[in-house]
């Protein structure tokens, strides 16, 4: 067993943890568990996985709550799976810091692609030490050179387009909500202002994707946000 490949799943439901352990452990991976939101921290501070499993339904503290306390110490992947697919339950998750979501009933072959996603995407450590230069695909951006390139062929972009791609590099493989994405592209007093970002999506789109109506790279989440979708 790869001690590195551990996952975490916080799950008060018995039935729902034994699937999820029992799927882990036949894909190759080591499962740790916690029945409770405290157990859950307490967890994925002492043994620092790899991906964190995180119903949002927890008989002591919310999900929400307990993905905003895992961030103030560690950058752990955290896929929400949940039965609560109301749009405000997920863009709350996303907004405290949680990578991916996933609505139950799941399909095991979904969730196991949302935890190989995961475990390819490793946040910098700091923000000095960024990478200078992000390649997805055909797509790469020189943040030095500030050069934008998809294969051979250079894309020019305006500094709002740049700004806003660099965001969505910078977090590839994460959903990032609406919200999210607007405070750091525009600024705070923006966060509202979801057709801003909608608007700038699709002049974004004309110019990277190959062909925009079927986007290979920016991919949208209804009703909740944006990804950067990693090569398989």
């Amino acid at each position: 067993m790869n001690e590195l490949a551990v996952v975490l799943v916080i799950e008060d439901d018995p039935h729902t943890r034994a699937i999820l352990q029992v799927t882990l452990a036949q894909n190759g991976y080591h499962c740790l568990h916690a029945g409770n939101g405290a157990a859950g921290i307490l967890a994925a501070f002492e043994y620092r996985p790899r991906v964190i499993l995180l119903d949002l339904g927890l008989p002591d503290l919310g999900g929400v709550e307990v993905t905003r306390r895992i961030r103030e110490h560690n950058e752990t992947p955290i896929i929400v799976v949940s039965a609560r697919g109301h749009e405000t339950d997920k863009v709350a998750a996303l907004d405290q810091g949680a990578n991916d979501y996933v609505t139950k009933p799941f399909r095991t072959g979904e969730l196991l692609a949302r935890v190989r996603v995961a475990l390819r995407w490793t946040p910098p450590p700091s923000r000095p030490q960024e990478a200078d230069r992000i390649i997805v695909g055909d797509l790469a951006v020189d943040f030095d050179l500030r050069r934008v390139t998809l294969g051979d062929r250079e894309i020019h972009l305006t500094p709002i387009e740049y700004r806003l791609l660099g965001v969505l590099l910078r977090s590839a493989g994460r959903v990032l909500s609406h919200q999210v994405i607007l405070r750091q592209v525009w600024g705070p007093r923006y966060a509202g202002e979801v057709n801003y970002l909608r608007v700038y999506m699709k002049r974004l789109r004309y110019k990277i994707e190959p062909e925009p109506a079927q986007p290979k790279y920016l991919l949208n989440e209804p009703g909740v946000g944006y990804r950067v979708r990693l090569p398989s």
